[in-house]
């Protein structure tokens, strides 16, 4: 039987295959497992988190989001599972509504799923979505001002803002850069994060669709609570048993 309390690199190992089977780990969980004080798991995940592996929150660790490429590089990755999570989202969407699409791969390709004859008013801070929808037949599209951030694809600072604030949503589709059970919804960037907050204040509905790779991931900068988002959408058969207990409803995309 292997003494784990004198092999920390096989501790180590252990919990990073946890982390990357579930996202998640819980110091009370892995030493009761390895037969190990708490003290020496929260060693290890300090060595971890040096390391960039993963990320130490209140009782244990999250794995470490990696930095987000860029939006047009994106759009090539997890094609097919966006095209489910893309359906699936443009199902909720209700006739006769003002809608705010954030920038993202996810919602890019929703637009195209969109029922022509729905009523609506897009808004939108991304000029690929508003390029997407601006073929619809009915309806109002519009694209939000300001300078475009080529990494989230996405027009960001006061400017858009400002206009934001003399709008309300019937229903918005944030963009996830992260979504823990804990930490709740987080952005890689720190002026994305700012603009999604605005927009969440001016909304009555909040759906974040979230690919498996956000799933129980913080990135640095927090927007919002799990309790502040409505709907969830993610692939049938990610792993979000994590989420057991939270207060948002999760819709599972065929």
């Amino acid at each position: 039987m292997t003494d784990y309390d004198v092999f920390p690199e096989q501790r180590q190992s252990i919990i990073y295959q946890m982390l990357t089977e579930t996202g998640r780990v819980v110091c009370a969980d892995v030493a009761r497992k390895l037969g190990v004080s708490e003290h020496t798991i929260r060693r290890d995940l300090q060595e971890l988190a040096r390391k960039g592996v993963c990320k130490k929150v209140y009782g244990g660790a999250v794995s470490q989001l990696k930095q987000s490429a860029s939006f047009d590089t994106r759009v090539s990755q997890n094609v097919q599972e966006k095209s489910r999570l893309a359906q699936k989202c443009a199902q909720l969407i209700r006739p006769d509504t003002c809608l705010f699409i954030d920038a993202g791969s996810t919602y890019l390709a929703m637009v195209e799923f969109i029922p022509d004859e729905l009523e609506l008013t897009i808004v939108t801070n991304s000029p690929q979505i508003a390029a997407a929808a601006c073929g619809r037949s009915k309806g109002e599209l519009i694209l939000l001002g300001g300078k475009v951030n080529a990494q989230t694809g996405s027009t960001l600072g006061s400017e858009p803002v400002n206009q934001i604030r003399g709008m309300v949503f019937d229903q918005t589709f944030i963009g996830v850069c992260g979504l823990d059970p804990q930490a709740g919804l987080s952005a890689v960037y720190y002026e994305d994060a700012c603009f999604k907050k605005e927009v969440l204040s001016q909304s009555n509905e909040v759906i974040a669709a979230a690919t498996e790779d956000k799933i129980s991931q913080i990135a640095r900068y927090k927007v919002a609570t799990c309790e502040d988002i409505d709907i969830a959408v993610v692939i049938k058969g990610a792993k979000i048993q994590n989420f057991s207990g939270v207060s948002m409803h999760i819709e599972l995309a065929e």
